[in-house]
């Protein structure tokens, strides 16, 4: 009787260290490595408006765990408007997982500064694409596949990549440490680049980066540090579990 309370115990232990990590969360072991939460799950706590002293009053939403930017006419952050983080950011190592829908268009960015004028479209600054490559036209756009899912918005080609259907969740990554930064998509790295490099600079002088406007404030892309921003491209996508770490 006596092993069979044990192994009861034992087997308990296991479906309890098997149990999956809650939503928007952190465990002891993240804390201690210095982790932090961008998203609480429940609140906007951390979040304003792009060029904004406050959250947008419609369009975001925190439902479920998610903080999700609903449908609207899928112009660039013309509807409700982009969120960006209180906080800036330059040696970092951020994860956050996202949801698509059908055709959907987002994406994070980071380094953004609010330059002066405000711009059209969205603020400036770095691209982990967030896209439904089947559907969304963007995907056969610009050069080579360099604005699918998980690219280096209209630079780099993310490449060896795995999403999950629409609908399913994915989990992206960037991590930026000094000049050197690497997108990371479901667990495998699909981007590599050296900020401010030669290469870089090549790069850009063949986007639509290379435009004035980009550059009126320095170099397009190599602000020491910036806010994350989460993209409204007029379609319906939901973040969660967004999560950085000081490098």
């Amino acid at each position: 009787m006596k092993h069979l309370l044990v192994a009861g115990i034992l087997s308990l232990s296991l479906i309890a260290a098997e149990k999956p990590q809650s939503p928007n969360t952190l465990t002891d072991k993240e804390r201690k490595e210095g982790w932090k939460l961008l998203f609480d799950g429940k609140t906007t706590t951390g979040w304003r408006g792009a060029y904004k002293d406050k959250f947008p009053d419609k369009g975001w939403s925190v439902q479920d765990g998610m903080l999700s930017i609903q449908k609207s006419d899928g112009s660039e952050s013309q509807s409700f408007g982009d969120i960006v983080t209180t906080g800036e950011y330059g040696d970092f190592d951020l994860t956050f997982d996202f949801k698509l829908t059908d055709g959907a268009n987002s994406g994070l960015k980071y380094f953004v500064v609010e330059q002066q004028p405000k711009p059209k479209g969205s603020a400036f600054g770095l691209e982990f694409q967030v896209l439904d490559d089947d559907k969304h036209p963007d995907a056969k756009m610009g050069r080579d596949g360099n604005r699918t899912i998980g690219s280096l918005y209209d630079l780099i080609t993310a490449t060896g990549k795995k999403a999950n259907p629409i609908g399913e969740w994915n989990t992206g990554r960037v991590v930026s440490k000094g000049q050197h930064v690497e997108h990371w998509l479901n667990g495998k790295k699909v981007v590599e680049y050296e900020r401010g490099s030669e290469k870089f600079r090549e790069l850009v002088a063949m986007s639509k980066y290379k435009a004035p406007e980009y550059n009126a404030n320095g170099r397009f892309g190599e602000a020491p540090k910036g806010h994350i921003l989460l993209q409204d491209h007029g379609d319906q996508v939901s973040y969660r579990n967004i999560k950085i770490k000081t490098l």
